[in-house]
């Protein structure tokens, strides 16, 4: 493809969302509130686990895992969200953007290896629990870890490379973060075979994905329907309970921006259903896993006393 012809864009200006007066002073201040109280409760999951012998399983890790990559993944966006909420349509060099594209995608697809990750490690659980501590060892933990970032930071160089390779002749990004398709908007060229393999890329990678953790989920609930009593079958799937509600979040409303129809984002609606993925479903991990869990009330007990006595 030639591009000697096309002037380059240097400087992208993200148009982020249009408000003033009194809508915009509270859209900054809900904004900065979610974005604190992410930061606090994925640190408060992190310090739990390390401090409290009593969350030393292989799923608190992963949950712990999971809130320090939602600490990185919030923010990514939140930043430049709450610079055009307070500033209006911002400008961002071209590298920096691509940048931010990249690291956002990268996070993303981590979580959603993550996310299966966990799966699995519920269905060890419960559907192998004589072998669970033996296949499911710290090293094995560390391992499928170190996997899922590798795997999701390499999964994002080709649409990260392919789009930073594209001519550019238009300046504004319709969405308050660089993501792939508002700014393959502006390219100089047709970008529609460059779309199609980002959704191609993206889509199977959810898809295999969600597929293999739906997978997992169907031998767990045989697992559970056999087990005897009713009170063992609900605690079985009370530890379940919470990794499905954030599945079904994160995945929804990736499938909806990234391979829904190309009317959600001529509307501009992919800016809204974004705030799900990129600010709330981070605001509410800390909380869904802290209220689901009679464990981590009893850790934050503990860790209480622990501090109140030295204090003491």
């Amino acid at each position: 493809m030639d591009h000697v012809n096309y002037t380059w864009t240097r400087t992208f200006i993200l148009a982020g969302f249009t408000t003033s007066g009194t809508l915009q002073h509270l859209a900054v201040f809900g904004t900065l509130c979610i974005y604190l109280l992410t930061l606090a409760g994925n640190l408060f999951i992190i310090v739990l686990v390390q401090a409290d012998s009593g969350l030393s399983t292989p799923m608190y890790f992963f949950i712990s895992v999971l809130s320090f990559l939602e600490l990185w993944y919030v923010s990514t966006t939140v930043p430049t969200l709450l610079h055009t909420l307070l500033h209006g349509p911002s400008p961002i060099p071209s590298s920096a953007c691509f940048v931010q594209l990249y690291v956002f995608h990268s996070l993303g697809m981590t979580e959603c290896y993550l996310l299966g990750v966990m799966a699995l490690d519920r269905y060890l659980a419960i559907c192998r629990p004589l072998h669970y501590h033996a296949l499911m060892s710290r090293q094995v933990q560390k391992q499928l870890v170190g996997v899922t970032w590798l795997a999701g930071f390499s999964a994002a160089l080709v649409p990260a490379g392919l789009t930073a390779s594209l001519p550019y002749c238009l300046k504004e990004v319709a969405h308050y973060f660089c993501d792939l398709a508002p700014v393959m908007q502006l390219a100089c060229v047709d970008t529609s075979w460059h779309a199609r393999l980002y959704i191609a890329v993206i889509g199977m990678i959810n898809t295999c994905n969600l597929t293999f953790i739906l997978g997992l989920y169907g031998g767990i609930v045989r697992a559970v329907l056999k087990l005897p009593s009713a009170a063992s079958r609900a605690k079985a799937f009370s530890t379940c309970s919470s990794h499905i509600t954030v599945v079904t979040l994160f995945f929804g409303s990736a499938f909806i921006v990234y391979v829904g129809p190309p009317e959600i984002r001529a509307e501009g609606r992919d800016k809204l259903i974004a705030l799900v993925y990129t600010l709330l479903t981070p605001f509410f991990n800390p909380i869904i896993y802290t209220l689901r869990h009679k464990e981590v009330k009893e850790a934050f007990k503990r860790v209480t006393q622990r501090i109140h006595a030295v204090l003491n």
